[in-house]
């Protein structure tokens, strides 16, 4: 009688199952392909109009910080000047107090410049958080009113078709969420001005 080798069967039914999952994958792409989506998040954050404003209090924040830090360059480099040219002339002692002076120097322009780095860091995060829990919001919307099997992040993909991309289309809807809400916030002003006016005669 005829063992069965049971490794062997064991490694056939494990190149079935990848021929009938490859098979079944193959029959079902066309199915599900037109019901996803991906957006390129990093672009939308600051491409729609709260993140182009962001963007640019960042640009004046990091441009005031940095007029500080060349402050403090220029007072280190004129300090190593000064040490360059009266080395020759110092006694050891004045050499070691300015040699003190410089490493001192040094390290406020270090600890300056590592701030700096992390308030814009942590500015950026901020904003980027604020705008993406909104965002959430908006795609939340898209993928229900398109039927979207999924929306996912372009970063997430090896390779999608760009007809799939619906990064614009999240762009226009975030911005345009500002002035759906805007005749309502209006009118509620006006109704307030009415009730003040009344009460006032």
């Amino acid at each position: 009688m005829t063992r069965v080798n049971y490794p062997s069967m064991k490694r056939l039914l494990s190149a079935l199952s990848i021929i009938i999952f490859s098979v079944l994958s193959l029959q079902a792409a066309p199915v599900y392909a037109d019901n996803l989506a991906y957006v390129d998040l990093q672009r939308a954050v600051f491409e729609v109009n709260d993140g182009k404003a962001a963007k640019a209090r960042l640009e004046k924040m990091k441009g005031q910080r940095q007029s500080a830090l060349d402050t403090k360059q220029k007072d280190l480099k004129k300090l190593q000047e000064s040490l360059e040219k009266q080395a020759d002339f110092m006694s050891d002692d004045v050499k070691a107090k300015k040699a003190e002076e410089f490493r001192t120097k040094l390290g406020e322009l270090q600890q300056t410049y590592a701030t700096l780095q992390r308030e814009l860091a942590e500015e950026e995060m901020k904003i980027q958080q604020k705008i993406l829990g909104q965002m959430g919001e908006v795609l939340k919307a898209m993928g229900e009113e398109g039927s979207y099997t999924m929306i996912v992040r372009k970063d997430a993909l090896l390779w999608a078709p760009p007809h799939l991309d619906v990064t614009n289309e999240l762009i226009r809807r975030y911005n345009g969420k500002d002035q759906v809400k805007s005749p309502r916030v209006k009118a509620s002003k006006k109704k307030k001005k009415k009730a003040r006016r009344k009460a006032k005669k």
